[in-house]
């Protein structure tokens, strides 16, 4: 007897196999609506995580009013973005005019913040409640996907 496990994998779905025409499409759209459903999850637990407090997040090596009880290490926030076809040809045409490039601040603006979220997140989940030192860095993996990472010091701090 089969069992649902096999039954879902022949129907094409999670990259099994497929017994009908269009093989490749159904493929695809699996694969799109596999790579939807991640995402969506991993906007859904960015906004369920609790995180640090922003005000207790600084680029300086100390926080003003407390002291440092304890360094619990590194903490990173990582986001991996890509431009759409439809956001580079609007960004092309604003480079004709001139100026700021409002899609692309946008979206880096969007990914700094995401990636700042994550690694507030991952501050939480260590028990910190600051993080000190923090920085930005980004890579270029390949052309039009950027890494942007975002780190620091994840610290237990109390008032002075």
């Amino acid at each position: 007897m089969r069992s649902v496990e096999d039954s879902f994998a022949d129907s094409g779905e999670n990259g099994g196999p497929l017994h009908c025409a269009g093989q490749e499409t159904q493929r695809a759209t699996v694969k799109n609506k596999q790579t939807r459903k991640l995402r969506i999850y991993h906007e859904w637990m960015d906004q369920q995580l609790p995180a640090v407090d922003i005000h207790m997040v600084t680029t300086a090596f100390t926080l003003d009013g407390y002291r440092i009880e304890r360094n619990l290490g590194i903490v990173r926030g990582i986001i991996v973005r890509s431009r759409s076809i439809l956001g580079t040809v609007g960004a092309s045409l604003q480079t004709l005019v001139g100026g700021d490039i409002t899609l692309f601040s946008n979206l880096c603006e969007e990914t700094r913040a995401h990636a700042y979220q994550r690694m507030a997140q991952h501050a939480a989940q260590m028990g910190a409640n600051g993080i000190i030192g923090v920085r930005y860095d980004a890579t270029e993996i390949m052309q039009g996907v950027t890494e942007v990472l975002c780190y620091g010091t994840a610290v237990i701090a109390k008032p002075a």
